[in-house]
């Protein structure tokens, strides 16, 4: 008989939006309860370029969250991003990692960076110091098919990029294709990547399913389903390379249903039990923590959680919404629940 509980080193997401003011106030504690530490997207409005804005937006997530969440903090990379500032943001401890974003690749990202050129004394000397480069990992070019942004990206970009810089610690999130499965797994090991839920669960389908969903929408899309499973078979291997990175990105469900819906799946409030659903259809409960506790840490060079949560086998309908949020699994029953 399976067992009816699984208890797991207390994990940490590396890879989250926690937006600000009130839908801050709103989704933090969603995240503070599954996870003991989360790595934060910069993309606000305007986005967080500097060190004084990083540790005002630091504070206001620590009051947002409560007791117990540390949010570590990213740089976000403009053109004209300056090395030294850069440098003394991780010296000092206000952020961890910086992060690329493609102008115009997703939400908020219009600040981003235009030319991968335009930063290379950035990450020369992000390089130098061992700071993290967190990527998403898009081209913006409009004659490349939506589908296809993450393998040209791959392609134009990232494989030159590891080239010139061979030492930078390269995590690219959220990945969604084959080509990003095998350029993470046969790259050395400065090269990790980020996995969501929904990326393993669902493929492109679920964007059209009956109609228009566009609570399915995020950025990158969910693609075929080959690539659906090459991301799950990836992030289940047990490969020290793949860790949890949810991607939860709330938005107002008028904000998502709309003539021009935002990109973005809220996966935040059941985000363990739907890894755990995963793990478990693929035969490996037993590398969920790994994934989801230990990985991360040791890519970013940061200590183990102490403590642990527990998971136990039982039915949890999930809600149409929260909050004014409508969560991934919106109407659905898991079967794991977090239990506490």
């Amino acid at each position: 008989m399976a067992s009816q509980t699984l208890t797991i080193r207390k994990p940490d997401d590396w890879h989250v939006h926690l937006r600000d003011g009130e839908m801050l106030r709103k989704v933090a504690p969603y995240t503070a309860r599954q996870f003991a530490r989360a790595i934060v997207m910069p993309n606000l409005v305007p986005p967080v370029t500097s060190i004084e804005a990083a540790s005002a937006y630091r504070q206001r997530i620590v009051e947002a969250a409560g007791p117990g969440f540390t949010p570590l903090m990213t740089c976000y990379l403009t053109d004209h991003s300056d090395p030294d500032e850069i440098a003394r943001g991780l010296a000092e401890g206000v952020w961890i990692a910086a992060k690329l974003y493609p102008a115009g690749a997703t939400t908020n990202s219009a600040s981003g960076v235009t030319d991968i050129r335009n930063i290379g004394a950035v990450l020369s000397r992000m390089e130098r110091i061992g700071m993290v480069l967190c990527v998403h990992g898009e081209v913006t070019d409009p004659e490349i098919d939506v589908f296809d942004r993450e393998a040209v990206f791959i392609d134009r970009i990232l494989q030159p990029l590891t080239r010139d810089f061979p030492a930078l610690k390269v995590v690219l999130e959220h990945i969604t294709t084959i080509e990003a499965a095998q350029f993470v797994s046969g790259a050395g090991p400065t090269i990790a990547a980020t996995v969501t839920p929904q990326h393993m669960l669902i493929n492109r389908n679920a964007i059209f399913a009956g109609g228009l969903r566009p609570h399915a929408y995020c950025l990158p899309v969910a693609k075929r389903e080959q690539h659906r499973l090459a991301v799950r078979a990836a992030a289940t291997s047990g490969s020290p390379k793949f860790f949890l990175g949810t991607d939860s990105a709330p938005h107002a469900r008028h904000a998502k249903e709309s003539g021009c819906g935002c990109a973005g799946i809220f996966n935040a409030p059941f985000a363990l039990e739907s890894y755990a659903t995963v793990f478990e259809e693929d035969g490996a409960l037993d590398r969920l923590e790994a994934f989801a506790s230990i990985n991360g840490p040791r890519f970013y060079g940061l200590p183990l959680n102490d403590g642990t949560v527990t998971l136990e086998r039982a039915e949890v309908q999930v809600p149409g919404e929260i909050e004014g949020l409508v969560p991934f699994h919106a109407g659905e029953t898991l079967h794991w629940r977090l239990a506490g």
